[in-house]
């Protein structure tokens, strides 16, 4: 008999009627007469009560079934007597008295128990990702992810947008990491690359006359992983022509609203509230900072100036900032923690960290001697300090300040257990500067990446004062996560020119990887912009998970391996000659 229903969706109401459902056996329990099993599928999960005498084929079952069988059952449904029912079960008033058992499928016995997965290393469960993907966690997690999406296309096919797809083989144009390559068996010694987004396509799109599209895509980045990347993702990409960042605003805005109202039944005030990159920075020391709560950073340069300290005179005297941050009632840390935050400090890059706690008797502080009593008074003015509140000073370059306090900023978050609550802070972020030196200092980069177009009143600097310059490049932010970026874009040649000779990018260089996008607009391109989403993440936050491999069906370890497929794997010799490859003997 084909299977009438799921396991989980039985009730009160179907008393007396005759089903079937199949599934995997959850949990056997023998009690001696009757033996009751625990029919599992991704709906929840119902009780099957098995009389062995009611039939030779039924004892024979139910002595051999075991946990993860794939069984079918017929049986009655019945209502339970009320002192057996299971109130922490949707099906607990029921259960199903079984006619006849088949089991489909015989399981070995699972490496780890489904109900104990959390406690189980996560290797070991990406190993055998067949049985995590079972758990009614990972279950509702994937099926929260198809909802997003189908929301998402939903929403901006209403929008008068259209899906394209873009190629998977494309070009190596890099655009911040490393590319994965694939290389060409028909032509030797080429490759293709897979896409780190699909960005200079949809731009084309643009010049093609789509006006608005959108793509749930597929990016590959190769580079070094964090708890929260990936070295394939999903990215909601859209880009529309004619526009400015307000209508991507709202429009991002509307796609947000729509979302958490009825994903996560959480209503939205909108218009997001936006800071500029500089504002962000000196502020918050983060360019996606955390606004659900208000912890900010003070520039003290102006008060203990000529203190006669000479940590905090010696950086202004380099031109470098002195900031604080202030801890609310953390002046409880004892010396050991703040010893272990100071070290935190220099790991994130500053020569250290200063502490003032603010007691009823005045100060604690290796620091309070260095400082006369109105510079003190002055600094616990400055931040309204309360007795049994703690201040952090760093002083060092203005980058390393922010990066340092930002950082200190989440920590203390942590500690207040703001950074907790389930409070939705959105912003955006704009501004942001165009370029920024690589990390020797030696040459210009593209904060983003070098299609986005400058702020139209900067471009008088972009040749003489290239760091002054503001890009047109905008990110969306919740609780301290980016959710994604996107830009007003260049579309002249000359311009785009322009950037590729302020990145050292010469003209034939620019023609062999670019070409293409710089013929294109030649031939009449409009204005355009976009933004994209990253997907991973958000269905994350979505789902109050706290990786995104809780949200991803078949993802990598932070070494970028699949634990599954044992990939990346070996090839064999006769592959590597189709391909035209040699093998370095030193590997």
């Amino acid at each position: 008999m084909k299977r009438t229903g799921y396991c989980g969706t039985w009730r009160a109401a179907h008393v007396g009627q005759t089903v079937t459902v199949a599934g995997w056996i959850h949990r056997r329990r023998d009690h001696g007469g009757l033996v009751f099993i625990d029919l599992r599928d991704y709906t929840g999960m119902i009780q099957i009560v098995i009389h062995p005498e009611a039939s030779t084929e039924l004892e024979a079952m139910a002595h051999v079934l075991r946990s993860e069988d794939v069984c079918e059952v017929t049986g009655l449904i019945e209502k339970r007597p009320p002192e057996t029912e299971n109130k922490q079960l949707p099906t607990g008033q029921v259960e199903l008295l079984a006619a006849s058992v088949h089991r489909l499928n015989a399981a070995k016995t699972p490496p780890f128990v489904l109900d104990e997965a959390e406690t189980v290393a996560e290797p070991v469960r990406l190993k055998y990702r067949y049985l995590d993907l079972r758990r009614p966690a990972m279950q509702a997690n994937l099926r929260l992810r198809h909802r997003v999406t189908t929301l998402i296309r939903d929403y901006l096919n209403g929008q008068g947008f259209i899906e394209i797809e873009t190629p998977i083989l494309t070009k190596s144009t890099p655009e911040g990491a490393r590319d994965y390559l694939v290389p060409s068996r028909i032509y030797p010694g080429r490759f293709f690359a897979l896409p780190q987004s699909p960005q200079l396509y949809k731009q084309i799109l643009m010049v093609g006359g789509c006006d608005r599209y959108y793509q749930i895509a597929r990016c590959f980045r190769d580079e070094d992983l964090r708890a929260d990347r990936q070295p394939e993702f999903t990215q909601v990409d859209l880009e529309l022509s004619f526009t400015d960042q307000e209508e991507i605003f709202a429009l991002m805005e509307g796609l947000m609203g729509r979302l958490f109202r009825e994903v996560v039944s959480r209503p939205l005030t909108t218009p997001f509230r936006r800071l500029t990159y500089q504002e962000a920075m000196s502020r918050y020391g983060s360019d996606k900072p955390d606004l659900r709560f208000g912890v900010e950073l003070h520039d003290v340069g102006a008060i203990v100036k000529g203190s006669g300290f000479a940590v905090f005179d010696r950086a202004l005297e380099q031109r470098g900032v002195v900031n604080g941050i202030k801890a609310p009632g953390l002046a409880k840390l004892s010396r050991r923690e703040l010893d272990e935050w100071t070290q935190a400090a220099i790991g994130w890059g500053a020569k250290g960290l200063a502490w003032i706690k603010v007691t009823a008797d005045g100060y604690d502080s290796p620091i309070a001697k260095f400082l006369p009593a109105d510079r003190l008074q002055r600094l616990r003015a400055e931040f309204d300090a309360k007795p049994g509140d703690l201040l952090l000073f760093v002083a060092d370059a203005e980058a390393v300040a922010h990066a340092v306090l930002g950082q200190l900023r989440l920590k203390i978050g942590g500690l207040l257990g703001v950074t907790k609550s389930d409070q939705m802070a959105f912003c955006w972020v704009t501004d942001f500067p165009l370029l920024a030196r690589d990390e020797d200092g030696k040459r210009l980069v593209a904060m983003h990446h070098p299609f986005t177009r400058p702020v139209d009143d900067d471009l008088q600097w972009l040749d003489s004062e290239p760091l002054r310059v503001r890009a047109q490049a905008y990110d969306l932010v919740l609780n301290g996560s980016e959710l994604g970026g996107g830009s007003l874009r260049i579309y002249q040649r000359e311009l785009q020119q322009r950037m590729f000779d302020i990145l050292g990018v010469s003209p034939e260089r620019a023609g062999e990887r670019f070409g293409f996008l710089l013929e294109a607009f030649e031939y009449g391109t409009p204005p355009h912009g976009g933004i994209a989403l990253g997907l991973d993440r958000l269905v994350m936050i979505l789902a109050g998970a706290e990786s995104l491999r809780e949200v991803i069906a078949f993802p990598k370890t932070q070494r970028a391996v699949c634990p599954l497929t044992d990939a990346p794997g070996e090839i064999d010799r006769q592959q590597w000659d189709e391909l035209h490859l040699r093998i370095d003997a030193a590997t």
